[in-house]
């Protein structure tokens, strides 16, 4: 059987279901190409299992009828299915009739409720590649609603956009000088929170990881309250 197990972001969102999950696994493997969180030495001390570390290679080119004979396990940041490799690997197993267990965890996409937005408010994600891609179009598609802009990463490589690279790419290619929120390290305990016009967002520094930008649309009064509860900080 395949497993794969969603670890949250830090150690608090480590479910029941992944501690079970890792027990019936004979193999664990550690993808840590799309997020970060806790170190391998961390998990394995969790888990008290040996896990090997999985690069984006390894996963995009798993056989997944190595799970026929035993438990594979595939340790994931956040929640299983933000990358679309996972899918892949879901619609691998149903093709070849291996068994999957799926074990999904806290990501991104919920914990940007702690900024006091509301979820259903939320429209298109975007994705900060490391090359220049349009980012404006994007965000004027998604009109009156918020937008979501997760910033990419190579942890391997030690290389990261950071919040302020995002804004400078927005303003550049036209984004009014907009209200913004900058979070860094959301949902960990030192986690900081800026709201803050883009110019004046700015001038703070973000680095440490991980980061994600938001660009609030039509608030709503509680929203709105919210928001100037994190600005008297």
């Amino acid at each position: 059987m395949l497993y794969l197990i969603g670890l949250g972001i830090n150690k608090e969102n480590i479910t029941l279901g992944a501690l079970e999950a890792t027990k019936e696994c004979d193999e664990l493997y550690l993808e840590g190409y799309t997020s970060v969180g806790l170190s391998r030495n961390e998990l394995e001390k969790i888990f008290s299992k040996k896990i090997k570390e999985a690069d984006r290679n390894f996963v995009e080119s798993f056989d997944v009828n190595k799970a026929k004979d035993k438990n594979i396990g595939i340790l994931v940041y956040g929640d299983i299915f933000s990358a679309t490799t996972h899918v892949s690997l879901m619609l691998d197993c149903k093709k070849n009739n291996i068994d999957i267990k799926l074990v999904n965890g806290v990501s991104i996409l919920t914990l940007i409720g702690n900024l006091g937005l509301s979820l259903y408010n939320f429209g298109k994600v975007i994705s900060v590649s490391f090359q220049e891609v349009d980012l404006v179009s994007g965000l004027k598609s998604n009109g009156n609603l918020h937008t979501l802009f997760l910033l990419d990463l190579n942890p391997k490589e030690n290389k990261y956009i950071n919040i302020n690279e995002a804004l400078k790419r927005l303003l550049k290619q036209g984004m009014n000088d907009k209200l913004c929120i900058g979070a860094e390290r959301l949902g960990f305990k030192d986690q900081r929170i800026f709201v803050r016009n883009a110019r004046e967002l700015l001038k703070v520094k973000f680095d440490r990881y991980p980061q994600c930008l938001v660009v609030p649309g039509k608030l709503h009064f509680m929203e709105e309250e919210v928001l100037r509860l994190w600005n008297s900080r």
